[in-house]
């Protein structure tokens, strides 16, 4: 006669005692492995709230502890290598809102781009399906009851949510450039409203809930509108934020002796050059608009109703930028559009005896510039009209394994840049800036030359740094600075604008560069352009990382005004 079945209880009495042995060292070996990817213990309560509550989603479906936990330590580990790897291709730690970038077409621009990088997250993603695969095959554990499972997902839950709103968690949230805290960053966003709402269209993280009064609009300080020119040299950076010297080619670019001059800070590292570009022709923030920050180029299109272009167009500017992409390059042509300019011109469509296929060979800045200073210069011929010209160049991209400069070219510029640091990267990028700083001078001459008493102000700056920093910064263990990787520079030169003052200027934010070039240049600010202005001495260096509340405010004003149109149905550019 068969016996009766024991009891639950009874079973778990009966079981081995080495079992519960084994849980907790499953559990220790877990949030060790946490622990050391987060390189701290400062926040580890945060992630050891995540990876039991992951343990206890697991444990609903699954029944054992075992598996449970261990799926969810293999889980959290897997989301710090990520989050690890985006920090060293972007400075900024995983957070739930860059999910949507997965599915947004940026995996092949990756795989362009640094393809050993890919590669590593191909076998470890291999890698991670074995083991998960081999843990549900062959670790299961004893069955623990349905209710006791549901009891310890609730408990699961309020501690995770506890841990959720905690400053802890706030601080995660708001420090996305330091160089530990990966799991604990993420599963801190996962508690972010702000992140979920990327999902679902385009919002804005930083606003207030009271509107800020606008200044009055600013008169224009001289009687003739100068021509702006404005150029974002792809990928530069002054190499001297590192310690690293220059020679005075360089150095007349990055710091002109008769020019304003000083360091950038901007949003992005390593790519997503638009950013920058959105920034500076908004005058807003890329990073306040979280995972779409690398969309709005084209989920921007159509709404927002103040830019730089729109605000000289109103002066009698014509507005013209000269790209060295095609024009079907991302919603270029689109974006443009939406925020007031007119003549968009692309590199495939400036004229001959500029040969697109054979610049696109190396994207030289010889080759380009040359074609945009012509264009310009025949553009302003007998044509009093004040322009406004925004070129972007393409040479300084990476990767910088790559030698663009031909050998005998520059190479006394390449052996100064690899005696101050021996890497060959490094060199690649330097031979590169002093090129275009030598092709600057010359253009900056042909400009002084082709329209002699034309006022010109001259304003180029660096888009954002190349990856190959982060080798620079760790061989030369530099100390600390988690906004290091977001500085590049900036310049401001004149013609014939009398009492332009030349000389080191403040740090500032990618963001008010524009106003700053308005006012620079003497001309009439708008309400808009004016409030902006006033914001300087309130944010600093910094934009979207300054807590100002009428910044807040600011933001708010612009989107009661319709300025920033957040609805689903973006309106049709004014």
């Amino acid at each position: 006669m068969l016996e009766e079945p024991a009891t639950q209880i009874e079973k778990l009495k009966s079981s081995a005692h080495l079992d519960p042995m084994i849980l907790v060292l499953i559990l220790v070996v877990a949030i060790a492995a946490i622990a050391l990817t987060e390189r701290s213990v400062e926040h580890l309560s945060l992630a050891v709230a995540a990876l039991l509550f992951n343990a206890a989603v697991l444990l609903v479906f699954l029944a054992d502890a075992e598996r449970a936990i261990l799926l969810s330590g293999m889980l959290a580990v897997a989301i710090a290598g990520i989050s690890i790897v985006k920090f060293n291709h972007s400075a900024l730690k995983l957070t739930v809102s860059d999910l949507p970038l997965a599915l947004a077409g940026t995996v092949p621009f990756f795989v362009l781009q640094y393809p050993r990088m890919m590669l590593g997250v191909l076998a470890g993603s291999v890698i991670f399906a074995f083991a998960s695969s081999a843990v549900l095959l062959y670790a299961a554990g004893y069955s623990i009851p349905i209710a006791f499972r549901i009891l310890f997902f609730l408990l699961a839950l309020i501690g995770f949510a506890k841990a959720s709103k905690s400053k802890s968690a706030t601080f995660l949230r708001l420090n996305l450039t330091q160089g530990r805290f990966f799991y604990s960053t993420f599963t801190a966003s996962l508690g972010d409203s702000a992140c979920w709402r990327q999902f679902g269209g385009l919002a804005l993280s930083d606003i207030a809930n009271e509107p800020l009064p606008l200044r009055e609009a600013t008169p224009a300080r001289y009687a003739c509108s100068p021509d702006i020119i404005v150029i974002q040299h792809e990928s530069v950076f002054d190499p001297r934020i590192f310690g690293l010297p220059v020679e005075p080619v360089v150095e007349a670019f990055l710091s002109p002796p008769d020019g304003e001059f000083g360091r950038l800070n901007v949003d992005i590292f390593g790519g997503g050059s638009w950013q920058s570009e959105f920034s500076l022709l908004t005058g807003l923030s890329s990073a306040s608009f979280g995972s779409s920050a690398y969309h709005l180029f084209e989920k921007g299109a159509g709404r927002f109703h103040s830019s730089l272009p729109r605000s000289l167009a109103s002066l009698g500017y014509k507005t013209t930028p000269i790209s060295s992409c095609r024009r079907e390059f991302l919603s270029y042509d689109k974006f443009y559009r939406s925020i007031g300019i007119d003549e968009r011109i692309f590199v495939d469509e400036l004229p001959l005896p500029f040969d697109v296929r054979r610049f696109e060979a190396t994207n030289s800045d010889a080759m380009f510039l040359d074609a945009v200073i012509d264009a310009h210069t025949k553009r302003i011929a007998d044509d009093p009209t004040p322009r406004f010209l925004y070129a972007l160049t393409n040479f300084n991209h990476g990767p910088h394994h790559r030698q663009l400069v031909p050998s005998g070219q520059f190479e006394r510029e390449r052996a100064f840049a690899l005696a101050s640091f021996p890497d060959a990267g490094y060199g690649e990028y330097y031979t590169r800036l002093a090129e275009t700083a030598s092709v600057w001078q010359r253009l900056r001459a042909k400009l002084a030359s082709s329209s002699p008493g034309r006022p010109v102000l001259m304003v180029h700056y660096g888009d954002h740094q190349p990856v190959m920093t982060k080798q620079i910064d760790r061989q030369l263990k530099r100390p600390g600075d988690g906004r290091r990787p977001f500085g590049t520079f900036y310049a401001i030169e004149a013609l014939n604008i009398p009492h332009f003052s030349p000389g080191p200027g403040a740090d500032l934010d990618i963001a008010f560069l524009g106003t700053v070039a308005l006012q620079r240049a003497g001309i009439a600010l708008d309400t808009i352009f004016a409030t902006r202005a006033s914001l300087l001495d309130d944010c600093g260096a910094a934009y979207f990382a300054s807590a100002s509340e009428r910044k807040r405010r600011f933001h708010r004003t612009l989107v009661d005004l319709g300025l920033i149109d957040l609805m689903p149905n973006p309106r049709q550019a004014r």
